[in-house]
């Protein structure tokens, strides 16, 4: 009676090798900064061979590029909770100041503001594109106070906006994941007086 041997196909190289360069690089960055985060770091998180990484993405700012375009996608960032449907427009505008999951270690800023202040030159694709994404927020707040029927929606959004983002630098500093409860309660106090003279 003969024995049967059954073997398993290895694994081909690169498989899944654009995910987990994103997934190394959204840790790195997180954990130390863009800059301060070689390519060949993020190969050996990844793990993936140079040559992957490079056939994945060409430069570093590629792959800056698509990790800021992954999170915008991904409703993880302070803007997230403006667009969640299953909110009614003042909880998701009070969601801008919420503590951020437990596990989120180390207390992070907003990615974008970060990633412009290490891309400082305005005509950057890494500046330019938090810009935008910075202007989506507030153009999301404005929206949501017209619909609350708010007076000056564009003055409070803006107002609102610059309370979301202060506090999360400042969280970010702090190292307290609960700073927003401070800037929670001035929005409040926002909304509240213009839908009183709305």
């Amino acid at each position: 009676m003969g024995t049967t041997t059954t073997t398993t196909a290895p694994r081909r190289p690169g498989r899944g090798g654009r995910e987990r360069i994103l997934a190394a690089a959204a840790d790195l960055f997180a954990a130390q900064g863009i800059n301060a985060t070689g390519m060949e770091q993020v190969a050996d998180r990844a793990p993936v061979s140079k040559r992957t990484l490079y056939a994945h993405f060409r430069t570093k700012d590629d792959l800056v590029m698509a990790h800021l375009h992954g999170l915008a996608s991904s409703g993880a960032t302070l803007e997230g909770v403006l667009t969640r449907d299953d909110l009614p427009p003042r909880d998701r505008l009070l969601g801008l100041f919420d503590r951020p999951a437990p596990d989120t270690e180390p207390v992070r800023g907003c990615p974008f503001i970060d990633a412009a202040a290490e891309f400082p030159d305005p005509r950057s694709a890494v500046h330019s594109y938090a810009r935008e994404q910075k202007l989506r927020m507030v153009e999301l707040v404005t929206g949501l106070v017209t619909e609350l029927g708010c007076r000056d929606p564009a003055a409070l959004a803006e107002q609102l906006v610059t309370l979301a983002d202060g506090a999360a630098s400042r969280a970010m500093v702090l190292g307290d994941p609960d700073y927003g409860r401070h800037a929670r309660a001035a929005a409040e106090i926002l909304l509240e007086r213009a839908a009183a003279e709305a």
